[in-house]
């Protein structure tokens, strides 16, 4: 069998494996050194409140792993180990229906092709990486979306900061998904515990 046949193969056996099991394939990360590393999430409901999400487990992990080494030895999928892990903190987002899970959720992305002009003259006309919270921008169009920041100046070590000094604008940037290489929720730790959106949910 050919890479690009068995990787489709792969692909079709893990999303069927995972999904008869009613869970949902999040990533599939394939390396050199033969490890096969499965990202697995429990299905969203939309309109799911924010802290009312139930996590991976590491029960759910030992399940579909099982199941898929079954499913891979019937198929012959060669691999040296597999790993099977739920989200971490800089989950990707891929489907419409993840971005409008983590709308609200603090956000990178990383572009195609610059789009500088799109967030008003404000950027670089080069710049393709962007950190914003989520927002939903049907009012744009269908499928659109932006991401929304302010970045304030950076201050010397030793510096004041005086408190009359005015807030950094705001500013916002739209896109589509076709638009995206890559788009993650952001790594923030969050030591006082738990967020809301962007916790830690690996198994």
């Amino acid at each position: 069998m050919s890479e690009k046949l068995e990787q489709v193969a792969l692909q079709d056996i893990v999303e069927q494996t995972v999904t008869g099991l009613g869970y949902e394939l999040v990533e599939i990360d394939r390396s050199a050194g033969g490890l096969l590393r499965i990202t697995i999430d429990l299905p969203w409901v939309s309109g799911t409140q924010a802290g009312a999400e139930q996590y991976v487990t590491v029960e759910d992990c030992e399940k579909v792993t099982r199941q898929l080494q079954f499913a891979l030895e019937v198929d012959e999928i060669e691999y040296k180990r597999l790993e099977v892990s739920s989200p971490g903190i800089d989950r990707p987002l891929r489907t419409e229906k993840d971005f409008e899970r983590f709308a609200g959720s603090v956000i990178d992305i990383v572009l195609k092709a610059p789009m500088g002009s799109a967030a008003a003259g404000q950027v670089s006309a080069n710049r393709k990486r962007f950190r914003g919270t989520l927002e939903s921008a049907v009012a744009q169009g269908a499928g659109r979306w932006q991401i929304v920041w302010s970045e304030e100046p950076e201050v010397k070590p030793g510096a004041r900061v005086s408190k009359k000094r005015p807030p950094a604008p705001v500013q916002a940037l739209g896109f589509t998904l076709d638009e995206l290489r890559e788009a993650r929720l952001a790594p923030i730790v969050d030591f006082k515990g738990r967020s809301a959106k962007n916790a830690d949910r690996t198994a």
